[in-house]
């Protein structure tokens, strides 16, 4: 490779890494470009740690054949079972223990090559290894993420020349420093939907982060709480609640989302989620269709706790629909996105209303005349109220038994084939 064809893989990566081109793409981009440059690769891997509430980083495997199983290996802890092994068993656990950025091994005219990694590429045919480690400053680590680790095998006869070394050398820094910034820029969409939720991620990153900034929409509200969160809190372990306020808002932000919903704050055992998308109906039928997700796996997550012997109990939920200011709230320097306005007071309310009328569910009348016909027809009104704090008193709904109970024992059938495989 000539001084011009290693400029031009150089800008080639300054440009897609500023375009904002995605890890994976980067690094197939890249050992396209030296195999079309004569390095003559057989085998390539890139690792980079990441900072995500699931996974630990994400690797990226390539062939020249093609053929590999996944595009993108997200994986998991590596400080224990067979990921720490597989770990402690790597060339790059072994530099890192040496102290050392670099390694060499030829795989040909020697019988232990020393890692089960490189035992694999040699039976297939690989001659000559390099593996990489770029790091980065304390100043530009997030989390784990403090490295980018590279690894690059040839199956020519001879290994690699020692200027395909020299040129990759040269090279992975660029790729490195690419390929970083595509990874932070993924953290931040992560840490945002994670800590903000998925729409108001959207828009904070969109720009919208003055003090203030706000706009009125209309919304279906969702508020949720634990029965008898106290008293179980009181009687628990100290260390069986966190689980249990795991597991509980598990289930509830997972029937949220998969319904269409955003949620907007944990406080403690509660649970403020919102749904906008489309027009009323539409929005009302989307938190309808949460509240019957979530009775399903309710279902499911007692009948496994119990089993554990690990304390269980249910969801309270009141859901209202009304008119409140969605954005900015805070100090210049400390801001929560959020919803406030009367429908947000009353929507809590509206949950706190559970207890005293022994409903598991409590729908507003605004909620209940924004439901289509067909829908409406499956609630059953549980009366009159005047709501502490709240101006005028109102009708309020629940689901129609037979119909709860038609999704709870869809639960059950769910968790008796789950316990039967």
């Amino acid at each position: 490779m000539n001084e011009a064809e290693i400029v031009e893989i150089e800008t080639w990566l300054d440009l897609q890494g500023l375009s904002g081109m995605s890890e994976m793409d980067l690094f197939n981009g890249f050992c396209a470009r030296c195999l079309a440059a004569d390095i003559r690769l057989e085998r390539a891997s890139a690792f980079v740690d990441t900072l995500h509430p699931i996974y630990e980083g994400r690797a990226f495997p390539w062939r020249r054949d093609g053929e590999v199983e996944k595009a993108i290996i997200e994986y998991g802890s590596s400080q224990q079972g067979e990921s720490a092994d597989n770990w402690q068993n790597s060339t790059f656990y072994h530099l890192l223990q040496i102290g050392e950025d670099e390694m060499r091994h030829r795989l040909t005219g020697v019988d232990d090559v020393g890692f089960r990694h490189l035992t694999t590429l040699k039976s297939e045919g690989c001659t000559d290894y390099l593996a990489f480690m770029n790091r980065f400053s304390s100043e530009g680590s997030i989390g784990e993420m403090d490295c980018f680790y590279s690894s690059w095998s040839t199956a020519d006869p001879e290994g690699f020349s020692e200027s395909d070394v020299h040129v990759l050398r040269r090279l992975v820094r660029g790729l490195a420093l690419a390929i970083k910034c595509a990874s932070l820029t993924r953290i931040v969409r992560t840490l945002a939907d994670v800590y903000l939720g998925r729409d108001a991620a959207k828009r904070v990153l969109a720009g919208r982060i003055n003090r203030g900034s706000a706009e009125r929409i209309e919304a279906v509200l969702w508020y949720s709480d634990l029965r008898d969160y106290t008293r179980i809190s009181d009687a628990a372990a100290p260390d069986a609640i966190i689980p249990m306020l795991n597991d509980y808002a598990e289930a509830v932000i997972s029937s949220v989302q998969e319904a269409g919903g955003d949620v907007l704050k944990l406080i403690g055992d509660g649970i403020l989620a919102i749904f906008a998308e489309g027009d009323s109906a539409s929005a009302a039928t989307a938190a309808l269709k949460a509240q019957m997700h979530l009775r399903k796996r309710l279902v499911v997550l007692n009948k496994t706790r119990k089993a554990s012997g690990a304390p269980a109990t249910d969801v309270y939920l009141g859901v209202h629909i009304g008119e409140v200011f969605y954005g900015n709230i805070g100090s210049d320097t400390r801001l929560d996105f959020t919803v406030v306005g009367p429908a947000v007071n009353e929507v809590s309310r509206i949950a706190s209303m559970c207890r005293s009328v022994d409903q598991d569910v409590l729908l507003s009348d605004r909620f209940a005349a924004a439901l289509p016909e067909e829908l409406r027809a499956k609630l059953v009104s549980v009366g009159r109220f005047a709501l502490r704090g709240v101006g005028r008193a109102q009708e309020l709904f629940t689901l129609d038994p037979i119909i709860l109970e038609k999704y709870r024992a869809a639960g059950r059938a769910q968790h008796a084939a789950t316990q039967s495989q």
